[in-house]
């Protein structure tokens, strides 16, 4: 009886690892779905947030399955088609709702192309993930990157330094049309992006990456608002400015 119990043990022990990484990525979903039920509501701070909070749940489900050791095929397609509602159709619904109900076909073909672009980088990602990966590096800019960047605007422009340096301009509707269409265009495009900064006490380096990891978090637990918006910009500018500045190197060194 012990004997055939224990096996019976392990093999429940080892059900549940399989499925926590799962739940995760269901959690994304359930956010991602209740952003858009927000955003469809008026709601839009509140769905912004909730595409943020499925981001943090995608950065767990893949850490937490490499960790156990149950990475799969099927987690991976999963976590694909979250990633699809969660950083595509929510995030160009809130925009949708907040600025473009009234701008007729071209609201809602400017986001349809966002989350066009969003289906083309997962499907590529999934490609890439079976060949050979750049190592701490993503091949054009990631979705959940992507989708907090909008996820995250709302609340950035209801706060004094945007009302004090941005509004005043009145370009709110063009540069949401920007945005979206350059957020799309990084998205399939070969602009390299940083996965992480590495977090150690072994290194220089490390040490430097935990200090950042440190700044961020606290950014964003004690000032979200003022901190988030400005940080997934500056993410996207560093890649298109790394890009173009290793093509002038480039030129450079040919002439």
């Amino acid at each position: 009886m012990e004997m055939t119990a224990a096996p019976a043990a392990r093999e429940g022990i080892r059900r549940v690892v399989v499925v926590i990484p799962s739940a995760f990525t269901l959690g994304n979903l359930f956010f991602g779905f209740w952003s858009i039920i927000s955003a469809f509501n008026g709601n839009f701070r509140q769905a912004g947030w909730y595409i943020v909070y499925a981001g943090i749940l995608d950065s767990l489900d893949g850490r937490v399955a490499r960790r156990m050791g149950t990475g799969s095929r099927f987690g991976a397609e999963l976590d694909s088609l979250v990633d699809l509602v969660s950083f595509g159709v929510a995030p160009a619904l809130l925009i949708y709702f907040l600025e473009f109900t009234t701008a007729g076909r071209f609201g809602w073909i400017v986001c349809f192309l966002y989350v066009v672009a969003t289906a083309l980088r997962l499907a590529r990602f999934n490609v890439l993930a079976h060949g050979k990966p750049t190592p701490g590096w993503f091949i054009g800019l990631p979705s959940p990157a992507a989708g907090m960047t909008l996820a995250t605007y709302y609340a950035f422009s209801q706060t004094e330094w945007y009302r004090a340096s941005v509004a005043y301009l009145d370009l709110q509707h063009q540069g949401l049309v920007v945005l979206l269409l350059l957020l799309a265009a990084l998205m399939v495009s070969k602009v390299m992006y940083p996965r992480g900064a590495p977090a150690s006490f072994r290194s220089v380096k490390g040490v430097l990456g935990l200090l950042f990891l440190i700044g961020f978090f606290l950014g964003a637990v004690l000032v979200p608002a003022h901190f988030l918006f400005p940080f997934f910009l500056s993410y996207m500018t560093f890649g298109i400015l790394r890009h173009v500045v290793l093509i002038l190197s480039e030129r450079g060194a040919t002439e």
